[in-house]
């Protein structure tokens, strides 16, 4: 970290812990984080296929559920992402914030169930899926809600002779992530990879990769006007939020500040928000 940086954390930090009393610690701790916000963003590129014009993905990511985010608020998303009708759903990490603490019970997974999209439900680890000895039991809640685990491999999505390829990757932090073994042998195809970890751009890039989503930030949780985010968590330290083009190819990197908390329950200025994404050729 240089210097500025630091400074303008502990400068950000200082103003954050003396703005957020009264009022505006209310609405950062009870506010805020049920202020669920729709990014709508267009994918172009003229690798897209005729027949992929309009699709829609939806993105929801960090729902760290068990760290005051509630199977309430689960239920409130799931009826937000099916309003939109997607044809495909993918999650990108971080479904409990502690797995070995966490109460299991089979409402989580009929919750997770009802998502619907014409083409199925994907997800990729994050740290804390593989965290707290929960590697098995997030992968068995999400298989039994008919999802389907893209662990550095891929899969193609097809209409009318045309396709697309999802790419997944395992966890960067504290899984096996093998991008060699995810790709597909052609390269002509136009892609999307799922990382957890925004920040592993940097190496995607140099693969024939042409779009990559990620969430792990959480933007930061809370920002400052003119200051920005105070912290964010390793592997996600330049790639914080929203759009960014990687790379020389380049590669579209998509950000999302997903839907909880974790280590501290606050949002400021960061609403939470599920991502989604339409294709367009050209």
């Amino acid at each position: 970290m240089n210097r500025r940086t630091f400074l303008k954390r502990i400068l950000g930090g200082v103003i954050s812990l003396a703005g957020l009393t009264g009022g505006s610690y209310v609405y950062a701790k009870d506010i805020e984080p049920k202020m669920l916000h729709t990014q709508k963003v267009q994918i172009k590129s003229n690798r897209i296929p005729a027949e992929f014009n309009g699709y829609k993905i939806a993105q929801f990511s960090d729902t760290h559920i068990g760290f005051h985010y509630t199977l309430e608020q689960l239920e409130e998303l799931v009826y937000e992402i099916n309003a939109h009708n997607p044809d495909l759903i993918v999650f990108t990490g971080d479904l409990i914030d502690h797995p070995n603490e966490y109460n299991w019970t089979n409402t989580l997974t009929e919750t997770l169930k009802k998502l619907t999209a014409n083409d199925g439900k994907l997800w990729i680890y994050g740290n804390h899926d593989h965290g707290g000895y929960g590697t098995d039991i997030v992968n068995q809640t999400f298989e039994n809600a008919n999802f389907t685990l893209l662990k550095n491999t891929h899969t193609y999505i097809e209409r009318n002779n045309e396709k697309i390829v999802i790419i997944g990757l395992d966890d960067i932090m504290l899984g096996r992530p093998n991008i060699d073994q995810a790709l597909p042998n052609d390269s002509d195809t136009f892609s999307i990879i799922l990382v957890h970890e925004p920040d592993y751009a940097d190496k995607v890039k140099d693969y024939s990769v042409d779009v990559q989503l990620s969430g792990h930030s959480h933007g930061g949780q809370v920002q400052l006007p003119f200051i920005g985010y105070i912290y964010t968590p390793y592997l996600a330290e330049k790639y914080v939020e929203g759009s960014y083009k990687v790379g020389n190819r380049p590669l579209q990197l998509y950000v999302s500040r997903g839907i909880g908390t974790t280590r501290l329950p606050y949002r400021f200025f960061c609403k939470p928000e599920i991502t989604i994404y339409e294709l367009k050729k050209g």
